[in-house]
């Protein structure tokens, strides 16, 4: 089994956001973390693995057992950006309306070179100007038959924390939330999240039994109805 070591020589970037980061707090042990099903996660992963030495976007915060696991199963190169580091500073400094332009521009990677993305939640804590700043951002990122995996949230999840994911294996995630600023929003409707990802088509789609709705988008080629 390859080190973490060796793995993380793989990393293209792990950039923190400016400014002090949300306190992610200890980490708690593995078994205290519930755990979710994940029915899109193993789709994610093999359309990745068609792909020769894929580059994979990841925006949450540095996992390491995740960089493992990816790297094992993909043997690809992360970029991990730490955007709810983002929004946290951005929610402190009461700047969120300077969130549209930020993310615009936040990432330093060429368009068209992203093979799979890793949303997470990320969605739910934007307004709709942010939200499709970002979209546009990481649709133009991606490249042709690229692929992006996100979590969506409904209004039983609108609060406070942030919630971290910890890949179990290829069909479950452990979650542990930390403490943060930021708002979750009131959730979007599949139609308007699809909207925003104009250029992607929906390659499957699901409902969790937490309420999560997994979407995973592909660039390029044909879609299907949405749940």
């Amino acid at each position: 089994m390859r080190s973490l070591g060796g793995l993380l020589s793989r990393l293209g970037i792990v950039r923190q956001a400016e400014g002090k980061p949300p306190d992610a707090g200890s980490p708690p042990k593995a078994e205290e973390c519930p755990v979710v099903n994940s029915r899109a996660l193993r789709r994610f992963l093999s359309y990745l693995g068609t792909r020769p030495a894929p580059v994979l976007l990841d925006l949450g915060p540095v996992v390491g057992s995740n960089v493992t696991f990816f790297g094992e199963q993909l043997n690809c190169k992360v970029y991990i950006e730490d955007l709810f580091a983002d929004l946290d500073r951005h929610a402190r400094e009461g700047r969120l309306e300077d969130l549209p332009a930020f993310l615009s521009t936040r990432y330093a990677l060429e368009y068209g070179t992203v093979d799979g993305v890793l949303l997470w939640d990320a969605f739910d804590y934007l307004d709709r100007p942010s939200a499709q700043a970002l979209a546009t951002t990481l649709v133009r990122l991606m490249r042709v038959g690229g692929s992006l995996l996100g979590f969506f949230g409904n209004d039983s999840h609108v609060g406070t924390g942030f919630t971290k994911f910890t890949v179990a294996d290829e069909s479950h995630l452990r979650q542990h939330t930390y403490a943060s600023v930021a708002v979750r929003q009131s959730s979007l409707p599949n139609r308007d999240i699809i909207k925003m990802f104009d250029g992607l088509s929906v390659a499957d789609s699901f409902l969790l039994q937490t309420g999560l709705r997994e979407i995973l988008f592909r660039k390029g080629g044909g879609g299907r109805p949405i749940i």
